[in-house]
Protein backbone atom coordinates (compact mmCIF):
# COMPACT_ATOMS: atom_id res chain seq x y z
CA UNK A 1 0.00 0.00 0.00
CA UNK A 2 1.38 3.42 -0.99
CA UNK A 3 1.69 6.35 1.40
CA UNK A 4 -1.15 8.05 -0.49
CA UNK A 5 -3.38 5.00 -0.04
CA UNK A 6 -2.56 4.84 3.67
CA UNK A 7 -3.41 8.50 4.13
CA UNK A 8 -6.67 8.05 2.25
CA UNK A 9 -7.62 5.04 4.38
CA UNK A 10 -6.87 6.87 7.63
CA UNK A 11 -8.78 10.03 6.71
CA UNK A 12 -12.27 8.66 7.59
CA UNK A 13 -10.89 7.42 10.92
CA UNK A 14 -9.50 10.86 11.69
CA UNK A 15 -12.76 12.57 10.75
CA UNK A 16 -14.76 10.17 12.93
CA UNK A 17 -12.27 10.57 15.77
CA UNK A 18 -12.49 14.34 15.60
CA UNK A 19 -16.28 14.17 15.69
CA UNK A 20 -16.24 11.87 18.74
CA UNK A 21 -13.71 14.00 20.62
CA UNK A 22 -15.73 17.13 19.81
CA UNK A 23 -18.89 15.37 20.98
CA UNK A 24 -17.15 14.54 24.27
CA UNK A 25 -16.17 18.18 24.82
CA UNK A 26 -19.69 19.31 23.89
CA UNK A 27 -21.16 16.81 26.36
CA UNK A 28 -18.88 17.86 29.22
CA UNK A 29 -19.64 21.55 28.65
CA UNK A 30 -23.17 20.95 29.96
CA UNK A 31 -21.99 19.42 33.25
CA UNK A 32 -22.12 22.57 35.38
CA UNK A 33 -25.51 23.73 34.05
CA UNK A 34 -26.80 20.18 34.66
CA UNK A 35 -25.46 20.36 38.22
CA UNK A 36 -27.25 23.68 38.75
CA UNK A 37 -30.48 22.06 37.52
CA UNK A 38 -29.96 18.99 39.73
CA UNK A 39 -29.55 21.26 42.76
CA UNK A 40 -33.06 22.63 42.12
CA UNK A 41 -34.43 19.22 43.08
CA UNK A 42 -31.85 17.68 45.40
CA UNK A 43 -29.26 18.60 48.00
CA UNK A 44 -25.55 18.58 47.09
CA UNK A 45 -24.73 15.35 48.89
CA UNK A 46 -27.75 13.66 47.34
CA UNK A 47 -26.72 14.83 43.86
CA UNK A 48 -23.19 13.52 44.36
CA UNK A 49 -24.28 10.16 45.76
CA UNK A 50 -27.03 9.48 43.24
CA UNK A 51 -25.07 10.55 40.14
CA UNK A 52 -22.20 8.30 41.23
CA UNK A 53 -24.53 5.41 42.01
CA UNK A 54 -26.36 5.53 38.68
CA UNK A 55 -23.11 6.04 36.78
CA UNK A 56 -21.54 3.08 38.57
CA UNK A 57 -24.49 0.83 37.71
CA UNK A 58 -24.39 1.99 34.06
CA UNK A 59 -20.63 1.48 33.83
CA UNK A 60 -20.87 -1.94 35.45
CA UNK A 61 -23.52 -3.01 32.94
CA UNK A 62 -21.37 -1.79 30.03
CA UNK A 63 -18.26 -3.53 31.35
CA UNK A 64 -20.25 -6.74 31.78
CA UNK A 65 -21.76 -6.49 28.30
CA UNK A 66 -18.32 -5.88 26.78
CA UNK A 67 -16.85 -8.89 28.59
CA UNK A 68 -14.19 -6.68 30.16
CA UNK A 69 -11.77 -8.50 32.41
CA UNK A 70 -11.22 -7.33 35.96
CA UNK A 71 -7.99 -5.26 35.97
CA UNK A 72 -4.92 -6.79 37.63
CA UNK A 73 -4.18 -6.03 41.25
CA UNK A 74 -1.38 -3.65 40.26
CA UNK A 75 -3.91 -1.36 38.53
CA UNK A 76 -6.23 -0.90 41.50
CA UNK A 77 -4.21 1.77 43.37
CA UNK A 78 -4.41 3.91 40.24
CA UNK A 79 -8.10 3.11 39.79
CA UNK A 80 -8.65 4.13 43.41
CA UNK A 81 -7.12 7.53 42.57
CA UNK A 82 -9.47 7.81 39.57
CA UNK A 83 -12.40 6.88 41.81
CA UNK A 84 -11.50 9.38 44.54
CA UNK A 85 -10.62 12.20 42.17
CA UNK A 86 -13.11 11.80 39.32
CA UNK A 87 -16.04 9.85 40.76
CA UNK A 88 -16.26 11.27 44.30
CA UNK A 89 -14.02 14.27 44.97
CA UNK A 90 -14.65 16.39 41.89
CA UNK A 91 -18.43 15.78 41.76
CA UNK A 92 -18.85 16.56 45.46
CA UNK A 93 -16.62 19.64 45.64
CA UNK A 94 -17.89 21.17 42.39
CA UNK A 95 -21.50 20.58 43.47
CA UNK A 96 -20.89 22.23 46.83
CA UNK A 97 -19.26 25.16 44.99
CA UNK A 98 -22.23 25.57 42.66
CA UNK A 99 -24.53 26.05 45.64
CA UNK A 100 -22.55 29.18 46.49
CA UNK A 101 -21.32 30.41 43.13
CA UNK A 102 -22.61 30.97 39.61
CA UNK A 103 -22.05 28.50 36.81
CA UNK A 104 -20.14 31.13 34.82
CA UNK A 105 -17.73 31.84 37.70
CA UNK A 106 -17.17 28.13 38.31
CA UNK A 107 -16.60 27.41 34.62
CA UNK A 108 -13.79 29.97 34.46
CA UNK A 109 -12.02 28.53 37.51
CA UNK A 110 -12.43 24.91 36.42
CA UNK A 111 -11.16 25.97 32.99
CA UNK A 112 -7.74 25.51 34.59
CA UNK A 113 -8.28 21.73 34.82
CA UNK A 114 -6.34 20.76 31.66
CA UNK A 115 -3.47 22.97 32.78
CA UNK A 116 -3.57 21.56 36.33
CA UNK A 117 -3.58 18.02 34.94
CA UNK A 118 -0.59 18.86 32.75
CA UNK A 119 1.30 20.20 35.75
CA UNK A 120 0.45 17.19 37.93
CA UNK A 121 1.43 14.85 35.12
CA UNK A 122 4.73 16.64 34.59
CA UNK A 123 5.52 16.62 38.32
CA UNK A 124 4.61 12.95 38.53
CA UNK A 125 6.92 12.13 35.65
CA UNK A 126 9.69 14.08 37.37
CA UNK A 127 9.09 12.06 40.54
CA UNK A 128 9.25 8.80 38.62
CA UNK A 129 12.56 9.81 37.04
CA UNK A 130 13.97 10.94 40.38
CA UNK A 131 13.05 7.56 41.83
CA UNK A 132 14.83 5.72 39.08
CA UNK A 133 11.65 4.23 37.62
CA UNK A 134 11.29 3.77 33.89
CA UNK A 135 8.27 5.53 32.41
CA UNK A 136 8.76 5.00 28.70
CA UNK A 137 5.54 5.31 26.78
CA UNK A 138 3.65 7.29 29.41
CA UNK A 139 1.91 10.38 28.15
CA UNK A 140 0.57 12.78 30.72
CA UNK A 141 -0.64 16.34 30.60
CA UNK A 142 1.01 17.49 27.39
CA UNK A 143 4.50 16.06 27.97
CA UNK A 144 5.85 12.67 27.11
CA UNK A 145 7.38 10.74 29.99
CA UNK A 146 11.10 11.29 30.24
CA UNK A 147 10.86 14.84 28.84
CA UNK A 148 11.64 17.54 31.37
CA UNK A 149 9.09 20.37 31.17
CA UNK A 150 10.73 23.47 29.69
CA UNK A 151 10.65 26.84 31.40
CA UNK A 152 7.95 28.05 28.97
CA UNK A 153 5.62 25.30 30.24
CA UNK A 154 5.88 26.41 33.86
CA UNK A 155 5.65 30.11 32.99
CA UNK A 156 2.41 29.47 31.08
CA UNK A 157 1.06 27.31 33.93
CA UNK A 158 1.82 29.97 36.53
CA UNK A 159 0.34 32.67 34.31
CA UNK A 160 -2.89 30.70 33.97
CA UNK A 161 -3.10 30.18 37.72
CA UNK A 162 -2.43 33.88 38.34
CA UNK A 163 -5.15 34.92 35.88
CA UNK A 164 -7.77 32.74 37.58
CA UNK A 165 -6.63 33.80 41.06
CA UNK A 166 -6.98 37.46 40.05
CA UNK A 167 -10.44 36.72 38.64
CA UNK A 168 -11.63 35.08 41.86
CA UNK A 169 -10.29 37.91 44.03
CA UNK A 170 -11.88 40.52 41.75
CA UNK A 171 -15.22 38.69 41.89
CA UNK A 172 -15.10 38.68 45.69
CA UNK A 173 -14.68 42.46 45.73
CA UNK A 174 -11.10 42.18 46.93
CA UNK A 175 -12.03 40.09 49.96
CA UNK A 176 -9.93 37.13 48.81
CA UNK A 177 -10.95 33.58 48.01
CA UNK A 178 -14.51 32.63 48.90
CA UNK A 179 -15.69 29.28 50.23
CA UNK A 180 -16.89 28.40 46.72
CA UNK A 181 -13.43 29.17 45.33
CA UNK A 182 -11.83 26.87 47.89
CA UNK A 183 -14.21 24.10 46.86
CA UNK A 184 -13.38 24.71 43.18
CA UNK A 185 -9.62 24.69 43.70
CA UNK A 186 -9.96 21.53 45.77
CA UNK A 187 -11.97 19.99 42.93
CA UNK A 188 -9.21 21.00 40.50
CA UNK A 189 -6.54 19.34 42.61
CA UNK A 190 -8.24 16.00 43.21
CA UNK A 191 -9.49 15.71 39.64
CA UNK A 192 -6.07 16.54 38.19
CA UNK A 193 -4.54 13.69 40.19
CA UNK A 194 -7.35 11.39 39.07
CA UNK A 195 -6.85 12.30 35.42
CA UNK A 196 -3.08 11.89 35.67
CA UNK A 197 -3.53 8.39 37.09
CA UNK A 198 -6.13 7.64 34.44
CA UNK A 199 -3.66 8.65 31.74
CA UNK A 200 -1.08 6.29 33.17
CA UNK A 201 -3.56 3.39 33.34
CA UNK A 202 -4.72 4.04 29.77
CA UNK A 203 -1.41 2.57 28.58
CA UNK A 204 -2.73 -0.88 29.49
CA UNK A 205 -6.53 -0.50 29.55
CA UNK A 206 -8.96 1.03 27.05
CA UNK A 207 -9.67 4.56 28.23
CA UNK A 208 -13.39 4.03 28.70
CA UNK A 209 -12.67 1.04 30.92
CA UNK A 210 -10.42 3.19 33.12
CA UNK A 211 -13.28 5.56 33.97
CA UNK A 212 -15.70 2.61 33.98
CA UNK A 213 -13.78 0.69 36.63
CA UNK A 214 -13.18 3.96 38.48
CA UNK A 215 -16.87 4.73 38.91
CA UNK A 216 -17.57 1.07 39.73
CA UNK A 217 -14.90 1.22 42.45
CA UNK A 218 -16.60 4.33 43.86
CA UNK A 219 -20.06 2.73 43.73
CA UNK A 220 -20.20 1.56 47.41
CA UNK A 221 -19.18 5.01 48.70
CA UNK A 222 -21.58 6.84 46.40
CA UNK A 223 -24.47 4.47 47.13
CA UNK A 224 -24.01 4.92 50.89
CA UNK A 225 -23.69 8.70 50.46
CA UNK A 226 -26.85 8.87 48.38
CA UNK A 227 -28.85 6.71 50.78
CA UNK A 228 -27.85 8.76 53.84
CA UNK A 229 -28.29 12.10 52.04
CA UNK A 230 -31.81 11.24 50.89
CA UNK A 231 -32.88 10.99 54.53
CA UNK A 232 -31.15 14.23 55.55
CA UNK A 233 -31.66 16.62 52.63
CA UNK A 234 -34.95 17.88 51.15
CA UNK A 235 -36.09 16.48 47.80
CA UNK A 236 -38.23 18.50 45.38
CA UNK A 237 -39.78 16.55 42.54
CA UNK A 238 -39.23 18.90 39.61
CA UNK A 239 -38.16 18.07 36.10
CA UNK A 240 -35.07 20.30 36.19
CA UNK A 241 -33.71 18.30 39.09
CA UNK A 242 -34.44 14.95 37.49
CA UNK A 243 -33.07 15.89 34.05
CA UNK A 244 -29.94 17.41 35.57
CA UNK A 245 -29.28 14.37 37.74
CA UNK A 246 -29.85 11.96 34.84
CA UNK A 247 -27.46 13.92 32.62
CA UNK A 248 -24.73 13.97 35.26
CA UNK A 249 -24.96 10.23 35.82
CA UNK A 250 -25.30 9.04 32.23
CA UNK A 251 -23.14 11.58 30.41
CA UNK A 252 -20.87 13.65 32.66
CA UNK A 253 -19.67 10.78 34.81
CA UNK A 254 -19.49 8.01 32.23
CA UNK A 255 -20.97 8.34 28.73
CA UNK A 256 -19.05 11.48 27.82
CA UNK A 257 -15.79 9.73 28.63
CA UNK A 258 -16.61 6.88 26.24
CA UNK A 259 -16.80 9.10 23.15
CA UNK A 260 -13.95 11.31 24.41
CA UNK A 261 -11.53 8.43 24.84
CA UNK A 262 -12.57 6.86 21.53
CA UNK A 263 -11.96 10.11 19.72
CA UNK A 264 -8.67 10.67 21.49
CA UNK A 265 -7.49 7.19 20.54
CA UNK A 266 -8.36 7.84 16.88
CA UNK A 267 -6.81 11.30 16.39
CA UNK A 268 -4.24 11.45 19.17
CA UNK A 269 -4.10 13.32 22.46
CA UNK A 270 -2.66 16.61 21.10
CA UNK A 271 -5.39 17.18 18.50
CA UNK A 272 -8.16 16.12 20.88
CA UNK A 273 -6.86 18.49 23.55
CA UNK A 274 -7.04 21.43 21.16
CA UNK A 275 -10.79 20.80 20.87
CA UNK A 276 -11.07 20.82 24.65
CA UNK A 277 -10.00 24.45 24.79
CA UNK A 278 -13.54 25.40 23.75
CA UNK A 279 -15.18 23.80 26.79
CA UNK A 280 -15.15 26.72 29.27
CA UNK A 281 -16.42 29.09 26.60
CA UNK A 282 -19.25 26.69 25.73
CA UNK A 283 -20.19 26.43 29.40
CA UNK A 284 -20.37 30.23 29.61
CA UNK A 285 -22.82 30.15 26.68
CA UNK A 286 -25.03 27.54 28.39
CA UNK A 287 -24.96 29.54 31.63
CA UNK A 288 -26.59 32.41 29.77
CA UNK A 289 -28.94 30.41 27.55
CA UNK A 290 -30.10 27.73 30.00
CA UNK A 291 -29.73 29.42 33.38
CA UNK A 292 -30.28 33.07 32.39
CA UNK A 293 -27.13 34.06 34.25
CA UNK A 294 -25.54 37.43 33.69
CA UNK A 295 -21.87 36.99 32.86
CA UNK A 296 -19.38 39.05 34.87
CA UNK A 297 -17.63 41.54 32.61
CA UNK A 298 -14.30 39.80 33.20
CA UNK A 299 -15.54 36.22 32.64
CA UNK A 300 -14.97 35.92 28.89
CA UNK A 301 -11.58 37.72 28.86
CA UNK A 302 -10.41 35.54 31.75
CA UNK A 303 -11.61 32.37 30.00
CA UNK A 304 -9.80 33.41 26.81
CA UNK A 305 -6.62 34.11 28.79
CA UNK A 306 -6.81 30.65 30.37
CA UNK A 307 -7.30 29.11 26.92
CA UNK A 308 -4.18 30.94 25.72
CA UNK A 309 -2.15 29.68 28.70
CA UNK A 310 -3.29 26.08 28.13
CA UNK A 311 -2.41 26.35 24.44
CA UNK A 312 1.03 27.65 25.44
CA UNK A 313 1.66 24.67 27.72
CA UNK A 314 0.68 22.30 24.91
CA UNK A 315 3.03 24.01 22.46
CA UNK A 316 5.80 23.78 25.03
CA UNK A 317 5.07 20.06 25.51
CA UNK A 318 5.10 19.41 21.77
CA UNK A 319 8.34 21.27 21.35
CA UNK A 320 9.97 19.15 24.02
CA UNK A 321 8.75 15.93 22.45
CA UNK A 322 9.97 16.95 18.97
CA UNK A 323 13.35 17.91 20.26
CA UNK A 324 13.73 14.36 21.53
CA UNK A 325 12.30 12.74 18.50
CA UNK A 326 9.01 12.02 20.20
CA UNK A 327 5.47 13.08 19.60
CA UNK A 328 3.83 15.52 21.94
CA UNK A 329 1.16 14.68 24.45
CA UNK A 330 -1.95 16.53 25.40
CA UNK A 331 -4.39 17.27 28.12
CA UNK A 332 -7.16 15.38 29.82
CA UNK A 333 -10.90 15.64 29.63
CA UNK A 334 -12.77 17.67 32.15
CA UNK A 335 -16.13 16.67 33.44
Amino acid sequence: MSAHDSATALRPIAVGGTAQAALGVFAFSFSFPATAWALEGFGPWTVTGLRGTFAGLLAGACLLAAGARVPPRSAWPGLAAVAVGCAVGFPLLSTLALRLSSTAHSAVVIGLLPLATAAVGALRVGGLRAGGLRAGGLRSGGLRAGARPPRAFWLAALAGAAVVLAFTVQQSGGAGLTTADLYLFGALLVCAFGYAEGGRLARDLPGWQVIGWGVVAALPVNALTGALALTAEPVHGNWHGLVGLAYLAAVSQFGGFVVWYRGMAAIGVPRASQLQLAQPLLTLCWAVLLLAETLPATAVPTALAVVACIAATQRAGKGTGKSRGQSGGGGAPSQ
